[in-house]
């Protein structure tokens, strides 16, 4: 089914588009309750002891942060910062590139929030760890002479799932959603049967049971936050994932179904260690009867493969989003659907986090030793969004100071203190999302910083076109049939592949065509509003082509568009010129000499421009110049 088609009346495309957002959106926090409750009272470090008062008090905690951190901050206010529609935290990068990116606090929070998109990489890699071990986990109440498979079965159905990637999702994601509705409704219903049995848990439902607790234990109620976070991962999932459905449907889906069934669930968990506290080791599938445990682990797994992917396909596409606006270099990019665009598979991420997760869940062997890693990286990158917010805030939505400082400060003090809360963890394997971002943070600001020493190396040694055109109308050069078709970065300025063509061949086709690309900070541009062509001369021509960074580029299709704007430029008689740098670091450059060898390294090892840029193989000629960095 189309769900975007306009033959569906508006309030059932509303339906249909919130029960999808079920599997995308809501698949990572809806898997939390598999880990977060008994996280907080069974782990090592901070462990919260069983009691009735602090059951209600660890209760009201997690209530009052889905009421606060994913409804009020994100459900309500964050999905507002939408790029054109599109969310995540690389479109709040372009929002800030777009107001602010010339003053220096601007270049300051770009970094800043370069190193959120870097920690969410990190949340990929926990994320399908700890949810399908969790999930497996549950074997071990089926049967105790099961434990010893969790680890194997773990790793085999990651195999799996990082193996079918480059399949796509088009035929098994259509039952994402009613997959993960029938997980919320059981996890209501396990929370409903708990409640009845003790129904005093309810009272928790009052801030002043978190605000005792506080009070009572100060020390412990803090550090409990470190894994009462637990409860609010997939929160950036959520706001990244908002293009795919818009925002009514996401909003939908969580007062509708996510939020009451989580509720539900956490309070059925509750209820039950008030009843049990022997429980505590795993409440979650100590809720359900004997005979329902192993459907239980089943619909759990499948549940947490779902979450994973969902995971997976917001790591693909935000680094398609980074390469569009050039803080990563060029990968091959597959699609796998002709039906839906945001649909894509990139190898190389997914290799790399198939190897992450793998020596994750090796190297861990339980989700409760996983969770200590887990929370470092989700805070920061909350707390990042939130810093970017102010921008639009002040900027975009017109928010006077007091508002802006009073209400995205209260969310900014919960996202730090929730971080704070989670840095005693550093020890335990908190330290691995805080290593990896800082790599992946290395390698995108190299890669930004590189690629604007070459521009400037290359518009320093340019020739302006107005200059190339009074030479060239004065010299009698050849002229060979065809239309060649020269790539630039820079508009108004002769691309270095072609002089270097006019240098070697000693003569110019009878049409050329500069092409000057642009990748703007709009997620989509309109096929009909992608180009413009200038005529400089009768045979010259400067054309200019704009993508947005969710656009896939095909620069092929230049050659139509030139037809349709009366320039005649048959495909078949129609070459494409590439200019091809040969980078040497130099001492004393504005760079450190070890960043320009890591950007040398990365600029060789970029997928070809001509699969990148979408050119036919056959019709491209590449010409090389070597470039001091």
């Amino acid at each position: 089914m189309n769900l975007s088609s306009p033959a569906l009346a508006p309030r059932a495309r509303l339906g249909v588009l919130s029960m999808a957002a079920l599997g995308i959106v809501y698949g990572d926090i809806g898997t939390s309750p598999l880990y977060a409750i008994k996280t907080v009272f069974a782990n090592d470090r901070h462990p919260v002891p069983v009691d009735a008062e602090n059951i209600l008090g660890v209760l009201s905690l997690v209530f009052w942060s889905l009421l606060i951190v994913v409804t009020l901050k994100y459900v309500v206010l964050i999905l507002r910062a939408d790029n054109r529609g599109e969310g995540g935290i690389m479109a709040l990068i372009a929002l800030v590139q777009r107001r602010i990116a010339n003053q220096p606090i601007g270049q300051r929070l770009i970094l800043l929030g370069l190193f959120g998109a870097a920690l969410f990489y990190g949340d990929g890699i926990i994320t399908p760890a700890i949810s399908v071990l969790s999930a497996v986990e549950g074997l071990k109440m089926v049967t105790p002479d099961l434990e010893e498979w969790i680890l194997p079965i773990t790793l085999a159905i990651l195999c799996g799932l990082f193996a079918v990637q480059r399949h796509g999702t088009a035929q098994v994601g259509n039952w994402f959603g009613p997959i993960m509705a029938i997980w919320f409704l059981t996890l209501a219903v396990l929370g409903i049967d708990g409640i009845i049995a003790e129904p005093a848990v309810l009272a928790a439902l009052s801030p002043i049971y978190a605000l005792n607790f506080f009070v009572a234990h100060p020390a412990l109620a803090f550090f409990s936050l470190g894994s009462i976070v637990l409860a609010v991962t997939g929160t950036e999932a959520l706001y990244a994932d908002m293009g795919h459905f818009g925002r009514g449907p996401v909003q939908l889906a969580w007062g509708a179904l996510v939020l009451p069934a989580l509720t539900l669930n956490y309070f059925g968990q509750g209820a039950l260690l008030l009843a049990q506290p022997q429980t505590v080791t795993d409440p979650f599938f100590h809720l359900a009867p004997a005979w329902a445990l192993l459907p239980l682990v089943l619909l759990a797994t499948v549940a947490t493969v779902i979450a994973s992917q969902a995971v997976i396909s917001g790591a693909f596409s935000m680094t398609r989003q980074a390469i569009q606006l050039g803080y990563l270099p060029r990968m091959v990019v597959q699609h796998t659907s002709s039906a839906e665009r945001g649909q894509i598979y990139v190898p190389a991420i997914n290799w790399l986090l198939f190897i992450a997760v793998i020596a994750l869940v090796l190297s861990f062997g339980s989700s409760d030793k996983l969770a200590a890693a887990y929370g470092v990286a989700v805070t920061g990158t909350m707390s990042i969004t939130t810093v970017l917010v102010f921008v639009v805030a002040r900027r975009r939505w017109r928010w006077g100071s007091v508002r802006t400082f009073t209400v995205l400060g209260l969310f900014l003090a919960i996202d730090l203190a929730f971080f704070a809360a989670n840095l005693p963890k550093l020890s335990e394997g908190g330290w691995f999302p805080l290593v990896f971002a800082a790599l992946v943070f290395v390698l995108m600001s190299t890669w930004k910083r590189g690629r604007a020493l070459i521009l400037e190396r290359l518009t320093h040694n340019s020739l302006p076109l107005a200059e190339f055109m009074a030479q060239i109308e004065a010299a009698n050069i050849p002229t060979v049939s065809g239309t060649a078709v020269y790539l630039s970065a820079r508009s108004r300025q002769v691309p270095h592949a072609l002089l270097h063509s006019l240098k070697h061949f000693k003569c110019l086709h009878e049409r050329v065509v500069i092409l000057h690309l642009a990748v703007l900070s709009k997620p989509y541009i309109a096929a009909d509003k992608r180009m413009r062509i200038d005529s400089i001369s009768p045979r010259f021509y400067q054309a200019h082509m704009e993508f947005g960074f969710m656009d896939t580029l095909n620069v092929a299709e230049a050659t139509h568009l030139c037809q349709n704007q009366d320039v005649n430029c048959d495909p078949a008689n129609t070459t494409f010129f590439l200019g091809r740098e040969t980078l040497v670091p130099t001492q004393g450059a504005a760079m450190a000499i070890w960043r320009q060898k890591l950007f040398i390294a990365l600029f060789r090892n970029a997928s070809s421009p001509t699969a990148y840029f979408g050119l036919p193989p056959n019709r491209v000629v590449e010409l090389g110049a070597q470039v001091q960095l």
